[in-house]
């Protein structure tokens, strides 16, 4: 079975100028295939040029979370990773607990030595992940490599919808501590990222080759079942881990690699990571994008059962890049291929979704919309626990209105076809809404013991933070955990 190995790229100053061209550089020699790189920057690449004096960071860390980690009942190496929001702390206060005797990072021979340590140990002694902090290290003024504006074809989002999305088109940063860890996952949307380490303990990375994501989401849709019934892409919560043990026994390749200090890490469009931090340290995230990312993006899983998933609409991209092929999508009739797929296996891109900015915009270069969906909550009472979780569908009236940020998925027609669409049948004109019943204690559901931290909740209640890539469930703690 071939497994692609993770390339180490060093650019020299000149070819580290242009970054687009740069990772196209990188993919003609084969680099996306892995699914990671690592690039280590040029000595004249100074991103920060006064340093990382810890007392010269002046960061809150807002949503500091607490990560449990429970193991699969009966699957050795399989765990759910649960994120507990924590009371806001500055670098310095969390640089001081990640350095105490309880979150240090153990005595180790070497680095597979630690590895093993980290999977021997995953479940006990619950980290603390300064994660999603809004901001950059890298000087306002550095043109080169800037994570915070790489100039690549995501900047259409802003451009076009007028939206920034925190952690995709801007820049998050991460202070990480011995043992936290980020799961499973690819990026929203299927996007690339790029992470620098700005100082502090490496990081290692696991990866897979794009090739074998869907065999490694058929594994994971196996081991745990009751998530996957849940949401067929709950892989996008950032809440499951598999051992690199797993993986060599169901034959899915992968490799790993550390992130040292100073250097760069690429993840590549549906290329599954997932790693962790040997100590205490700080990293520089965002996503960006590139032309062969198109295809990914259109065919992209999402998750609908949680409000504050990532959904970015391909309109600008597919209308800019894939002008023949605009008309057909817009219509529902983009028959293809996802890059990843097995040959000859061909289906149709997904409806493009929108907001209603979005499609009033639209609407002014001379499309006219024909049907859409639009997805509603309904309330149920909480005591009823015989309510079991499906999905309703009803008609809403025409007259229906719609909040500026809700997510909307209808097709379009020219004016010239708009005749056509108006007589079309009675069942493709009707209007639905996607209705989905939740319970409030869902959430501890995917745990396979049956809810070990329930009563970690100090009424029952789960309030979901909003903003965060991380899958965050914010309680009440009176002391610290």
């Amino acid at each position: 079975m071939d497994n692609p190995r993770i390339m180490v790229f060093r650019p020299s100053y000149e070819e580290f100028k242009d970054f687009s061209s740069y990772i196209s550089y990188m993919e003609k020699n084969g680099a996306h295939k892995a699914g990671l790189a690592k690039i280590i920057p040029p000595a004249e690449w100074v991103p920060r040029k006064q340093g990382y004096n810890i007392d010269d960071i002046d960061i809150i860390i807002k949503s500091p979370i607490l990560q449990f980690v429970s193991g699969k009942q009966g699957i050795h190496g399989a765990y759910t990773q649960f994120n507990i929001q924590k009371r806001p702390m500055s670098v310095k206060e969390f640089y001081e607990k990640a350095m105490s005797e309880r979150y240090a990072t153990p005595k180790y021979f070497d680095y597979e030595d630690l590895e093993r340590k980290f999977w021997k140990n995953v479940t006990y002694v619950q980290p603390i992940y300064g994660a999603d902090v809004s901001g950059s290290l890298t000087d306002e003024d550095e043109d080169t490599c800037n994570i915070n504006r790489l100039g690549t074809i995501l900047d259409y989002v802003e451009k076009d919808y007028h939206k920034a999305i925190s952690g995709v088109n801007t820049s998050y940063l991460y202070f990480g501590m011995w043992k936290t860890t980020f799961a499973w996952h690819t990026e929203d949307m299927d996007l690339y990222s790029i992470n620098y380490l700005h100082f502090g303990a490496p990081k290692t990375w696991y990866a897979i080759p794009p090739a074998y994501g869907r065999k490694f989401e058929n594994l994971a849709n196996t081991m745990f079942r009751e998530c996957y019934a849940e949401c067929s892409a709950f892989l996008r919560h950032k809440m499951s881990l598999i051992s690199p043990q797993v993986l060599k026994q169901h034959n899915i390749p992968f490799n790993k690699i550390t992130q040292e200090p100073g250097e760069i890490m690429i993840t590549f469009p549906f290329g599954y990571h997932a790693g962790f931090n040997h100590g205490f340290n700080c990293a520089e995230s965002t996503n960006f994008a590139s032309e062969r990312w198109i295809e990914y993006g259109k065919r992209a899983t999402h998750c609908y059962c949680r409000k504050d998933m990532v959904k970015i609409s391909m309109e600008t991209f597919v209308r800019r890049f894939q002008p023949e092929r605009y008309q057909n999508w817009l219509d529902g009739n983009d028959w293809g291929q996802h890059p990843e797929d097995e040959p000859g296996k061909i289906t149709l891109a997904p409806k493009p979704i929108f907001n209603k900015k979005m499609m009033l915009e639209i609407q002014k270069r001379g499309c006219a919309p024909i049907k859409l969906k639009k997805k509603r909550k309904l309330k149920v009472d909480e005591n009823d626990e015989t309510t079991e979780y499906k999905q309703i569908k009803r008609e809403i009236p025409s007259t229906s209105t719609f909040n500026d940020d809700d997510d909307i998925e209808f097709s379009l027609a020219l004016p010239s076809q708009s005749q056509a669409a108006t007589s079309s049948s009675d069942d493709d004109q009707k209007q639905h809404s996607t209705i989905k019943i939740e319970k409030k204690d869902n959430i501890w559901e995917c745990l396979e013991n049956g809810g070990k931290f329930r009563d970690l909740l100090p009424s029952g209640v789960i309030k979901n933070s909003s903003k965060l890539r991380f899958d965050v469930q914010e309680i009440s703690l009176t002391e610290d955990v």
